[in-house]
């Protein structure tokens, strides 16, 4: 029997469509990570006062845990403009300068795979998280020269699942570093209660709790196994989820108990096929 992991760090276009609709968009919204959100509440809360950008903030954690969607409770909470981009993309310096030449006053950036910027790139954004100023070389050669440019005062949060490949002075630079800690089943049923609401269908508690204990402590796997059990419930049963039809649902998209698949063809929910994330 091969068993392979439900992956909440692969998406297809469908999700990703889905998984912007699901997000919560404010604090009082977000369930679970208790002390992540007191802290926000209070730094968010004290640069509303002072009429500040917020400070930099770095989020840790595996996959799936909400990093991006609270990036986006920031910049709502916030009143900002809200703009994404990851550690790969920035490729040159010219990448990352062109971004924060367009920010706007207390815009937030959410930078994913944080721990993957270059060295050039990461050395730029020194001086624009401590000064709010970048230093940008013009023309080539000899007649080449250097042009400090003041930017507006913004709020970088950065993502990352790998902590320890994140530099000591990027990290120094970040007023707040917290880890999104993975769910409880209780915390998860209450995500898949209220994802099952957005969504438009039926779900008693029990299917919920069934849901929730087979996620792997993960909101990504627990709304990809509701949709999937949704589907089901559409086609198979009268639309509603029940515990019943949870149970032959997750059977039949061969998915056990633990969250792990008990046949090959499981490409549905996207399984991880190298290791667990």
């Amino acid at each position: 029997m091969r068993e392979e992991f439900v992956d909440p760090t692969t998406r297809d276009e469908g999700d990703a469509h889905v998984d912007s609709a699901l997000r919560p968009r404010r604090l009082s919204d977000f369930v679970g990570q208790s002390e992540l959100k007191n802290h926000l509440s209070i730094v968010l809360g004290a640069a509303r006062q002072r009429n500040e950008a917020a400070d930099h903030v770095l989020l840790a954690g595996p996959p799936g845990l909400g990093k991006t969607t609270m990036a986006g409770i920031v910049a709502n909470e916030m009143g900002a403009r809200f703009h994404v981009t990851s550690g790969p993309a920035l490729e040159r310096a010219g990448d990352l300068a062109a971004i924060l030449t367009k920010l706007e006053e207390r815009d937030v950036l959410f930078i994913d795979e944080v721990h993957r910027l270059s060295r050039v790139v990461e050395e730029i954004l020194y001086p624009a998280m401590e000064d709010f100023q970048i230093d940008i070389v013009v023309g080539k050669g000899p007649a080449a020269s250097s042009i400090r440019l003041t930017l507006p005062r913004f709020t970088l949060i950065g993502a990352t699942t790998r902590t320890g490949m994140i530099t000591g002075p990027l990290r120094d630079r970040f007023g707040l570093v917290a880890r999104l800690e993975f769910y409880e089943v209780d915390e998860l049923r209450h995500i898949i209660v209220r994802a099952a609401g957005i969504l438009g269908v039926e779900i008693d508690d029990k299917a919920a709790a069934e849901i929730a204990s087979r996620s792997r402590g993960t909101p990504r796997i627990a709304n990809r196994l509701l949709r999937r059990v949704r589907d089901f419930a559409q086609v198979r049963a009268d639309g509603d989820i029940t515990r019943s039809v949870t149970d032959e649902a997750l059977r039949t998209f061969g998915v056990d108990r633990l969250g792990l698949f008990t046949h090959g063809d499981a490409g549905c929910l996207h399984p991880s096929r190298a290791h667990p994330a």
